[in-house]
């Protein structure tokens, strides 16, 4: 008797890999599904930039590319909470869980290094930022592999 054998590749799901470290010495670790919607600007228009959201849980982090054109590969510099004069950067934020407290930190020195922008996007934020709850500092490193760029569009604005 012949065996038949279905064959099918598997299906690429784009993740997230974050290690965030608290005061030198506490670590976390996120492992999330990630998506990367494109950015509408001004009354509807396509521009903007990029958003990338990688959520597990209680556990994320929300990269927003910012430019008025197209990505572009290398170093993009960290923008701070409501700069709405740079006119290209990058804003990372996460979001953890410790027992039942949500914790959180922007980071506010650091670099977002693009390594590819095409169909599909790249990246690597290295930076620190000072926990939400508890003003520790935190070291963060997020690296997100070959994320599709879908069709969809979200509205991206910097506000106080």
């Amino acid at each position: 008797m012949l065996g038949t054998g279905w064959c099918r590749a598997t299906r690429h799901e784009p993740r997230v890999r974050v290690v965030l470290t608290r005061q030198g010495k506490d670590t976390v670790r996120i492992d999330a599904p990630v998506r990367a919607f494109r950015c509408t600007g001004p009354r509807a228009q396509i521009g903007g930039g990029l958003l990338l959201q990688g959520v597990d849980g209680g556990n994320g982090v929300l990269v927003w590319l910012r430019t008025a054109d197209s990505l572009r590969v290398g170093a993009w510099p960290l923008l701070q909470r409501g700069d709405t004069l740079s006119p290209r950067g990058a804003t990372v934020g996460v979001r953890f869980m410790l027992g039942d407290a949500a914790r959180g930190a922007l980071l506010d020195s650091g670099t977002v290094w693009i390594t590819r922008a095409d169909s599909m996007v790249a990246l690597v934020a290295r930076g620190t930022g000072s926990e939400t709850l508890t003003a520790t500092r935190m070291a963060v490193e997020a690296t997100f592999a070959a994320v599709p760029v879908g069709v969809d569009t979200v509205s991206c604005r910097a506000q106080l």
